[in-house]
């Protein structure tokens, strides 16, 4: 890769920083760890939801295929786990990035 394009993606980076400081840190507060703990605990309880539901389907089913509306209900508890994952991932790199300001502990 030439020295301009270095040199491009170098600013790009800058500006992507500078940009998204200034529209997500004056959007959310300040966090803490305990800021964060509720959303965790709903990331877990989405996961034990998605897991439970597959263990209930399994023990209904047997050895036969689970049901249409067994699988649209595993899909909901998948659908709901992921985005939830999605956000506290998304969350994550925000913070890692510098985005917001944090609390010190």
């Amino acid at each position: 890769m030439s020295m301009e394009n270095n040199r491009l993606l170098m600013q790009l980076d800058k500006y992507r920083r500078e940009v998204n400081r200034e529209v997500l840190n004056p959007a959310i507060s300040e966090l803490a760890l305990e800021d964060l703990k509720p959303m965790l605990g709903m990331v877990a309880q989405a996961r034990a939801q998605y897991v439970s539901e597959l263990l209930e389907v399994a023990k209904l089913s047997g050895n036969n295929l689970p049901t249409p509306e067994q699988i649209r209900q595993l899909k909901v508890c998948r659908e709901t786990y992921d985005e939830l994952v999605a956000a506290a991932n998304a969350l994550e790199t925000v913070i890692q990035r510098g985005y917001l300001d944090v609390k010190n502990s």
